[in-house]
Formats: structure tokens, sequence, C-alpha cells
């Protein structure tokens, strides 16, 4: 049950923190949300795919967790401030951001057959909503005095999958894209850091072909598959303040797939 980790065996090490996670109704999302309450915080979750969204809150809820429901599209700037504004009220403040929410389906065709309609949707999404949100956040996340935003990236950005080329370069600008916010938003106290998963066992890469899985497997240090809660921990680390010296880095969390 969510709640009752113990302060020796498992610190809670955002404990009293109140965090926005977006992309949350499922998969990687929901799993940054579950551990974010693990360790003590207050949630909100947001998500385009509402009915999926508020069975995700009813389930947390029911593990005991304190979390709220917001209905948002991040690549609509007007969506975006009222999610933000929204997760401020329901939480009280707020000081953790997990920028989440991501277009992954663009994958299995070559550079040549990328339609530019899914081009654009995967740029505004990724990277557009990724600045849309941390800048509607931005105010919130310096009151609290200790805010914190994680961007999702992904090691794809750090070897160049190929057949994947509108989502790596939209990683690769939110890598950019954090060096230079850690540098912006450093004199609030911010903290801005990226995480970059491998491949992930989640619904988001089910379409993703059994060779690019056995590739995976096959060249990383850690010779598995990669599960969602081999990537929250990184994510709870950087909210912390374990972290909050830990600006404007990109930790790759994928088995020692690639290292850097």
């Amino acid at each position: 049950m969510i709640g009752q980790a113990s302060s020796t065996e498992n610190p809670r090490l955002l404990e009293g923190r109140r965090v926005l996670v977006t992309g949350a109704a499922r998969g990687l999302g929901l799993d940054f949300a579950r551990a974010a309450c693990a360790h003590g915080a207050q949630v909100a979750l947001a998500d385009l795919r509402e009915d999926l969204l508020q069975q995700s809150v009813a389930a947390l809820r029911g593990e005991g967790a304190t979390v709220h429901g917001i209905a948002v599209d991040v690549s609509d700037p007007a969506a975006v401030e009222r999610c933000a504004a929204e997760a401020v009220r329901a939480l009280g403040g707020l000081d953790g951001l997990i920028n989440n929410a991501a277009v992954t389906d663009s994958g299995g065709r070559g550079m040549d057959d990328i339609e530019l309609a899914k081009w654009d949707q995967v740029m505004n999404v990724n990277v557009r909503g990724t600045w849309l949100m941390t800048r509607a956040c931005r105010a919130a996340l310096a009151d609290s005095g200790r805010g914190a935003v994680v961007n999702l990236a992904s090691d794809t950005a750090l070897w160049g999958a190929p057949n994947l080329m509108a989502y790596v370069a939209s990683k690769g600008a939110v890598i950019a894209m954090t060096h230079a916010m850690a540098r912006e938003l450093g004199g609030q106290n911010i903290t801005v850091n990226a995480i970059a998963p491998g491949l992930v066992l989640v619904e988001a890469t089910q379409y993703v072909p059994e060779a690019r899985h056995r590739h995976y497997i096959d060249q990383r240090a850690l010779q598995r598959e990669q599960k969602p809660e081999d990537v929250s921990g990184a994510a709870v680390y950087a909210l912390s303040d374990l972290a909050r010296f830990v600006t404007g880095q990109v930790l790759a969390v994928n088995g020692g797939f690639v290292m850097h």
C-alpha cells in the first residue's frame, strides 16, 4: 500500500512534495506518479485520455495515494495554462514537474516516408509541450523554493536510432532544452534534468518490432527487458533533496545500452 514505506528500509524522499506528471494515464507516466506517491508526494496526473486518466486516478486512490486528475492537451497553449493553474490549486502549490507527455508512434518509417502532419504532431507535443508546461509552472516552482523539473528524453537521441527520426529529433531537442532551461531557471533555485530511458515495456512501445527489443537486450550491460519501475527511481531522485545541486544533466537509464 502507498504510504506504508518504512523510514529506515524505504525512506520517503518526496514527503510533502507536490508534483505534476504529464502523460500520466498509463505507462511510464503512471509509474512516475505511483512512485512519487509511494515516496510521500501529492500528485496531479495530467493526460489527454480522460477516461483512462480517471481510471488511473481511481486506482491510485484505492492504493491510498493523494492524487488529482487533470485533462490536458500539451500541444494546446491555453490547455497547458489551465492545467498548470488547476494543478497548483488542487495541490496548494508545486514543487515538481515531470514532462512525460509524448507522441511515440512515429517509428517504423525512414526519413523519406515520415508524413509532415506526423512530424508536426511529434514536435508540438514532445518539444513545444515540454516548453509550454515548464513555462506555465515556472512561477509556482519558484515559489516552492525547491522546484525541480524532470524532462523525459530518450536514449534513441544518444545513439541515433534509425527509422524513428521524428521522435529522435524531438528527444534531442528535449535534451538541448534541458541544458538551456537549467541555466534560465537556476536563478530561481529550480533544477532541470532529463532522463533518457531505453526501450521500456509499456503500451506506447507495443508497436516496436521484436528485432529492436532483441537488439536492446543483446547490447545492454544488464541483459533483460526494461520495465517502468527501472526508470521511476531516477525521477524520484531528480525531484528530491538528494539532487538539489544537480541540474542540466541527462541521465541515461537503459541498463548500460548507452554509456556517456
